[in-house]
């Protein structure tokens, strides 16, 4: 059952989804050749603790798999998603996806992105920028009377006209106080299928887009995903509520707010 949230809860919704942009936003800031991961995983950690929220993937072991030990899952160049943090610098030209989760007043929020690392190749400028506007266009659909099949197709569609694998075996979901909820929203589908969207709910929207192959493989660690055939991918993800009049991106931060707020009343008065 997909969980419809009060507008108590949206408020809450709103706080820990400005939080963890925050989050966001300050570990964009310090990618650079030459920093790790292990030091991305702890200023974020840092950053979610200080604020009075839990980092949620600490201790997260869903179907009996061993608990998840990082407050961040970072995924460098051919590996998609859930990569552990380690001491390895990030070397200049490899692109880094950075996706996070926290869990404030008993409500969670979720963001990701994939950064360059310097100077990168104008193919990995491409596949961030498509996986970024994939996740617009995923975003767009999310209003009332639409469908969850709308959301993937769209995603798929823009993906597939740039020669990109979509990635099926993880999915965008529900999220509230549990940081997965019903629906399951996979990034590719049918426009007019699946669950009906109703303002109240809340999304993760996140399509993860590969250069090669869709396929996936995971690594001895029981969580790292990679791409089967080694190439690049990249993630991004935002944390979005149906609103009556529909969606509203959750996961930025104050200035983001103020800034996306000044375009669209430049937009209006246009």
């Amino acid at each position: 059952m997909i969980i419809a949230k009060s507008q108590k809860d949206m408020e809450k919704m709103r706080a820990v989804g400005e939080l963890i942009a925050e989050v966001r936003e300050t570990l964009r800031e310090m990618v650079a050749p030459g920093i790790s991961t292990l030091e991305l995983n702890v200023e974020a950690e840092k950053m979610m603790r200080a604020a009075g929220s839990i980092p949620t993937f600490i201790g997260y072991a869903p179907h009996g798999m061993v608990a998840f030990p990082y407050a961040i899952c970072a995924s460098a160049n051919e590996q998609i998603v859930h990569g552990f943090s380690t001491e390895t610098p990030l070397m200049d030209g490899d692109i880094i996806s950075l996706d996070m989760a926290c869990t404030l007043d008993g409500f969670v929020g979720d963001t990701a992105i994939t950064v360059p690392v310097g100077s990168v190749s104008d193919e990995l400028k491409d596949l961030i920028r498509v996986t970024e506007e994939c996740l617009q266009l995923g975003i767009a659909q999310c209003r009332p009377n639409k469908r969850v099949g709308d959301i993937g197709a769209v995603i798929q569609e823009h993906a597939e006209k740039h020669g990109y694998g979509i990635v099926r075996d993880y999915t965008g979901h529900g999220i509230g106080r549990k940081m997965h909820e019903a629906p399951q929203i996979p990034n590719y589908g049918r426009a007019g299928t699946r669950e009906k969207i109703r303002a109240g709910y809340c999304f993760a929207i996140e399509p993860m887009l590969n250069i090669g192959t869709p396929e996936t493989k995971v690594l001895g660690d029981g969580w790292t995903v990679i791409t089967a055939d080694g190439k690049p991918s990249a993630h991004a993800e935002h944390t979005i509520a149906i609103t009556p009049e529909g969606p509203e991106i959750l996961t930025l931060t104050k200035g983001q707010k103020q800034a996306l707020m000044a375009e669209i009343a430049e937009i209006a008065s246009a």
